[in-house]
């Protein structure tokens, strides 16, 4: 006959049997927490509406071309001439003014400046970007003067820029330092038709209008523009506006030519 011993301990358990009780209990309550944590996941973690997100629709082209009557008013002047513009996306902007059927003069604006050439008075000037970003207390290069022309964002957007809704209109906000640019996007076209810039520390403002939207390629282009610019300048609070009235606007894959020289007899100013 076979006999089988077991030593028991105090509490009359075999020793054998102590870990399996451990491993049994630990397994049973790691479990339960985890489906405890589950279960108060699912109630206090709840489902997040997607972000405001809004369309804008902007012009898009290889070259432009086209016509207007461009008028710039300040407190001591008004001046209205005829302009032909022609533009290579992101690489230049040309313009040749007319007044009464006599050339007035010429305007290239690229990366690097802007100039303008006056036939009438024989002179030219030229601004540089970093001048013009003093002058008016914001940043101020190429691509805003030619999204501002376009009727495009004046700043490419980023995931911080602030959304809201309203009846018929979108408006987006953007920041930057000092700045603060409120987009006043129409909700059926998806067009920008108002664009209000300011900056905090001088009060100094931009803002462009755009109207008469008509279809120009596969999109649809502002013909009528308003720019309105109030800065302070070291003889007071300066206001210019600028209006473009396009009467034909086209763009195109075919190449334009940018002529442009400046005489040596005309005066730098």
């Amino acid at each position: 006959m076979i006999t089988f011993r077991y030593k028991l301990n105090r509490s009359g358990i075999h020793n054998n049997f102590l870990p399996t009780m451990r491993f049994n209990f630990l397994s049973f309550a790691g479990l339960a927490l985890l489906f405890l944590f589950q279960s108060c996941s699912k109630k206090t973690l709840p489902t997040l509406p997607p972000a405001p997100s809004v369309e804008i629709q902007e012009i898009d082209f290889d070259y432009m071309q086209g016509k207007a009557r461009l008028q710039v008013r300040d407190s001591k002047k008004e001046r209205e001439v005829k302009a032909t513009i022609r533009i290579r996306k992101d690489s230049v902007i040309w313009m040749n003014f007319t007044v009464v059927g006599v050339q007035g003069g010429k305007a290239l604006i690229n990366k690097d400046s802007i100039t303008i050439l006056s036939n009438v008075d024989k002179e030219y000037y030229v601004f540089e970007y970093t001048e013009l970003s003093k002058r008016y207390n914001f940043h101020i290069d190429y691509q805003v003067i030619q999204s501002a022309i376009l009727g495009n964002l004046l700043q490419t957007r980023n995931p911080l820029n602030e959304i809201q809704h309203t009846e018929g209109y979108s408006l987006l906000v953007q920041k930057q330092g000092t700045i603060t640019i409120k987009n006043f996007i129409n909700s059926a076209s998806t067009k920008i038709e108002k664009i209000e810039l300011t900056e905090s520390e001088s009060n100094n403002s931009l803002t462009i209008n755009y109207r008469n939207f008509q279809p120009v390629g596969d999109k649809i282009f502002p013909y009528f523009e308003e720019i309105n610019l109030n800065y302070k300048s070291e003889t007071g609070l300066v206001n210019s506006i600028i209006t473009i009235e396009f009467n034909k606007a086209e763009v195109g894959d075919r190449e334009l030519n940018f002529p442009f020289n400046i005489p040596r007899k005309y005066d730098r100013r």
